[in-house]
């Protein structure tokens, strides 16, 4: 009999983002920022994974990943509310908006883009854990290295003369300056008054004390892996980046910003590490 082909895993970076994320549920007080634990599900990690180094002293890594997933969430939502009928989550990885909120899902296209192991992975386990894939979320799988993520979403159906909305959070860390900038001029080839919503990551120096050596270590274990981290920038060169690729509606979103929105009189204490900020813009 013919053995079925065994799956590569996702990246670690995806594998690690989605307990992250149930841990916030697992062991963080009410009210959660956001309650997702589709990915651990998915992963059904062992045992002891909540004693993982890298899960449990990192607490304020975990509260980012969680402000930062509720904060594009937030504006997928209200962009879907006002009638943008295509989000495109770039960088996906394993993102359970679509399972997590089926009656707004429901109303748009969704085009997930990530490498090819990750979106294989994560529809198989879907499947065997009772999701149904439905013909409007679209897996746009893309090797980065060889391929243009911007070519396949086209040829995945993206109608490019319809509004979207584009969420992109962990990834500009792995990308030059020049590549981040040319997505963001890919981004204005969108339809005019689409909304792109990306997360960018402040210098090591820029940090407040008590997250300066963990970054340091984060930066040393990227290496070690294989993936550097690339790019890191003061939010002012975030806004002069979008300025000159000739978006509209320049808002950066700082740490401080998200704090204060979503984690405002915790009884746990629990607060975002600084460093990530969000560039929210429209499309000319």
């Amino acid at each position: 009999m013919e053995q079925s082909k065994k799956l590569n895993q996702p990246d670690n970076t995806a594998l690690r983002t989605a307990l992250w994320r149930a841990l916030h549920v697992f062991t963080d007080e009410k009210p959660y920022v956001i309650e997702d634990k589709i990915g651990y599900d998915l992963i059904k990690p062992q045992t002891d994974w909540q004693e993982r180094p890298d899960m449990k002293y990192t607490k304020r890594l975990r509260a980012s990943i969680v402000a930062r997933a509720r904060f594009v969430e937030d504006v997928a939502k209200k962009e879907i509310a006002s009638g943008i009928k295509q989000y495109v989550l770039l960088g996906a990885g394993l993102d359970s908006f679509t399972q997590r909120n089926a009656e707004i899902s429901s109303q748009v296209d969704i085009y997930e883009i990530d490498q090819p192991d990750t979106l294989a992975w994560k529809e198989e386990k879907l499947i065997e854990n009772g999701y149904k894939i439905f013909d409007n979320l679209h897996f746009v799988p893309v090797d980065f290295e060889t391929s243009s993520w911007w070519t396949e979403l086209l040829n995945k159906g993206f109608d490019i003369d319809k509004k979207a909305v584009v969420s992109c959070t962990g990834v500009t860390l792995y990308l030059t300056e020049e590549a981040i900038l040319d997505t963001l001029q890919k981004l204005t080839s969108l339809a005019s008054g689409s909304t792109i919503a990306i997360a960018f990551y402040l210098p090591v120096e820029q940090l407040e004390e008590e997250d300066k050596p963990l970054m340091e270590m984060s930066i040393k274990g990227a290496v070690a892996s294989g993936t550097p981290f690339k790019s890191f920038f003061a939010t002012d060169e975030i806004a002069k980046l979008a300025e000159k690729v000739g978006l509209n509606q320049i808002q950066i979103v700082s740490t401080q910003e998200m704090t204060e929105q979503y984690f405002k009189n915790r009884a746990d204490k629990l607060i975002p590490a600084s460093g990530e900020f969000f560039l929210v813009a429209k499309v000319k």
